[in-house]
């Protein structure tokens, strides 16, 4: 059973963590694994901690962190790698670009598949699903790497390729012959010539193949100026006729020595019948729709044609076969080498098991020379078996029971199988292989298990590749389409995948995954990723970080919270040593803005930042406009932000004295009173609360120089003054 627990999240690095870490960070290499040792600064107060967790892949990770209260708040470290990390070096290079390459694939077939369902709710007639599956297929297989090569090409040689991704890939395409492409039934066997051109290399590890042979051959017989003479020469040409490689067979037949200009006239007889056989093998008949540029041979798609053809092409080869030119043709050598040619293509069951070396090369043989009208039934295992026993196949090759399997069409061991040697990217992907083939294979992968936590092979199989992926850091954001496609458990992992990811001291990862969030309507995984990225930067003294991410989490709470500290941070002296008045936080209140109609600190700060932008606009005006009115009517907006900072309960009283500093010279207004006397008393009633709160040491209150208060007395009284002879 796959629950949401399991799914294992990117770690970030460890230096990446609070101010000045990663700073002296040492490396240690040990016999049983790599040691990495970080100092990170920390303020957590109370006593020591010391904190033990996962990181990615084989790393355990241990912290310590002192206590604050010792003056250490540098603590240490240490990631401990167990072992050798499985996608360390090229293996994982190569697995990382396999699920990126492979994705868009993925998506787009599953957005195909979406839109036929739609279709055939609406009452349209579904089309032929397969055909969607194998362009699928193709573009997987293109991407594996799978392209047809000559045998004779250099490039044939797997020993520099990843053995992994070469087995990979050629499952995946006989999967695709077997489940997915349906019009390739009728030229069976063709296809396993295709098949054993492309992945010859990759049968066993421990017995010969025969591509790796071809071009052994052909790099030693291309210098040489008579290669018959060879003992590899016949034998390898018999050989790559029997599986079908047919262009090796031309090239090679005409570097014969009978060609040089001065072997003609003494090898003449020869040399027709090298030519013979090597036509006869250039027009052989074959039923399939087409044939690769350059390769030898005429393609028949129509069956009842290409059987006339062919009964015609053999007869011509019985009689090259009883020809009486074979009397005149005295090197023995070549007689036997070109009769043995002869005998592969009148399907000469003996020859054909001399000339292959492994059991699906002699199955391919038979096919493509005695049974070449054959499509894949239920009697393609015995003689797959039959030919095991003429082979004597070891028990060495760990692909032979996957091949039986598919060649069977025994679905329950394919994908046993495929569980025991490939990675969780495959079984994600050759679902959808599988499921083309019928209702049965679909039913057995798409049924809900209940032993499986109620869900499906299929979504299993995804849910495993998609913990694969969010446990690497450079793969994780793949995760969210596999995930996205389970119905029964994904979307819940998905988002216990987010909320597990260490955003909080990197916003690039925090923003990733809030697109991820939009992408699949997870609002609510996104509002508590902006809080906790929020407190994070608050905690850590990033207090505009902070205010911009709990706006985005639109919490109200916490902004007012970080508010308040912000408002007491201005007189208390707090750690933020950059924060000493109202001035210098006059950014972070524009930061927080009126979106949010709060009480406490923020209420505080919005008014405050009213009033002291009306001070700006007064100061403004003064120092380039003369219009009396003008600057009575800013003023007067002034005088209104003012009165809101002293209605009752809003602002802390150890405020008062100083935003009435900051108003003596609206008091002072020389050209009319701007307040009248109801308001000029609410201040008054102001100064002597505070002075009654400093004669009964109220906490709340705050020392003032006398000459101070002095003047804002003098201010208020005359402005008292002036307003009742002003009524």
């Amino acid at each position: 059973m796959v629950d949401a627990g399991i799914i294992v999240p990117y770690q970030g690095n460890c230096n990446g963590t609070g101010s000045g870490a990663g700073a002296g960070a040492r490396h240690e290499n040990h016999a049983n694994g790599h040691t990495s040792e970080y100092t990170v600064r920390h303020g957590l107060p109370g006593t020591p901690r010391i904190q033990i967790s996962w990181g990615t892949g084989n790393l355990l990770r241990l912290s310590f962190l002192p206590s604050t209260e010792e003056r250490q708040e540098i603590g240490k470290v240490v990631q401990v790698q167990l072992g050798q990390g499985a996608g360390d070096g090229q293996a994982g290079a190569e697995s990382r670009r396999i699920a990126t390459d492979s994705f868009p694939f993925f998506v787009e077939l599953q957005s195909q598949r979406r839109q036929q369902n739609n279709e055939t709710l609406q009452g349209g007639s579904p089309n032929n699903w397969w055909e969607y599956v194998l362009e699928y297929s193709r573009n997987i297989s293109d991407m594996l790497g799978s392209s047809e090569r000559p045998p004779s090409s250099d490039l044939y040689d797997t020993t520099k390729e990843n053995k992994t991704t070469a087995a990979m890939r050629a499952i995946w395409d006989m999967l695709e012959i077997f489940y997915v492409d349906k019009s390739a039934e009728s030229w069976f066997p063709e296809r396993l010539v295709d098949w054993l051109v492309a992945h010859g290399p990759i049968l066993s590890k421990t017995e010969a193949s025969l591509s790796r042979r071809l071009i052994e051959i052909k790099r030693r017989l291309s210098i040489r100026q008579f290669p018959e003479e060879e003992s590899d020469y016949w034998e390898g040409i018999a050989s790559a006729l029997a599986v079908g490689w047919f262009d090796f067979v031309v090239t090679f037949l005409r570097m014969h020595g009978s060609y040089r200009h001065d072997q003609i006239d003494k090898r003449q007889t020869e040399n027709g019948l090298v030519e013979a056989v090597a036509v006869l093998v250039s027009m052989m008949p074959r039923l399939r729709p087409s044939l690769p540029p350059g390769s030898p041979g005429v393609a028949y798609s129509f069956k009842p044609e290409f059987a006339k053809e062919w009964e015609r092409w053999r007869i011509q080869v019985t009689k090259l076969d009883r020809s009486a030119f074979w009397n005149e043709c005295h090197n023995q050598k070549t007689l036997q080498g070109l009769k043995k040619l002869l005998a592969i293509l009148q399907g000469n069951v003996e020859v054909l098991v001399k000339s292959t070396y492994h059991w699906m090369e002699l199955l391919t043989a038979h096919y493509l020379h005695v049974r070449p009208f054959a499509i894949a039934t239920e009697g393609l295992v015995a003689l797959a078996n039959t030919c095991k026993e003429y082979k004597g196949t070891h028990k060495s090759d760990e692909l032979q029971e996957l091949i039986l399997a598919v060649l069977g069409d025994n679905t329950e061991v394919v994908i046993a199988e495929c569980v025991r040697l490939f990675e969780p990217w495959m079984m994600a992907h050759m679902v959808e292989l599988l499921t083309a083939k019928d209702s049965y294979v679909q039913n057995l992968l798409r049924k809900e298990r209940d032993v499986q936590g109620g869900i499906s092979l299929e979504e299993l199989y995804r849910l495993s590749y998609a913990q694969s992926l969010a446990s690497d850091p450079l793969t994780w954001q793949v995760a969210p389409v596999y995930l996205a496609s389970c119905p029964g458990q994904g979307l819940g992992m998905l988002e216990t995948l987010l909320l597990r990811l260490p955003v909080s001291d990197d916003s690039r990862l925090a923003q990733k995954a809030l697109d991820v969030c939009r992408l699949y309507d997870l609002q609510a995984v996104g509002t508590t990723i902006c809080r906790k990225v929020g407190v994070h930067s608050w905690k850590h003294g990033r207090i505009g970080a902070g205010i911009v991410w709990l706006q985005r989490a639109r919490d109200k709470r916490l902004l007012s919270a970080l508010s308040d500290q912000l408002l007491a941070s201005v007189s208390t002296g707090s750690t933020w040593g950059h924060v000493q008045d109202f001035e210098q936080i006059q950014g972070l209140v524009d930061l927080l803005g009126t979106d949010f109609q709060a009480t406490g600190g923020l209420s505080i700060l919005h008014r405050y930042r009213n009033f002291k932008s009306a001070m700006q606009n007064v100061w403004d005006l003064r120092s380039k406009e003369t219009d009396k009115q003008k600057l009575s009517a800013a003023g007067r907006q002034a005088v209104d932000c003012l009165l809101e900072l002293f209605k009752v309960g809003i602002t802390p009283k150890r405020f008062w004295m100083s935003i009435l500093q900051d108003s003596v010279e609206l008091l002072e207004w020389p050209e009319q009173v701007l307040l009248n006397a109801q308001e000029t008393n609410t201040l008054l009633n102001c100064v002597q609360e505070l002075k009654l709160a400093k004669l009964w040491g109220d906490v709340d209150s705050v020392d003032e120089p006398g000459s101070n208060v002095d003047r804002v007395r003098l201010a208020l009284a005359t402005n008292l003054g002036r307003s009742f002879l002003q009524v």
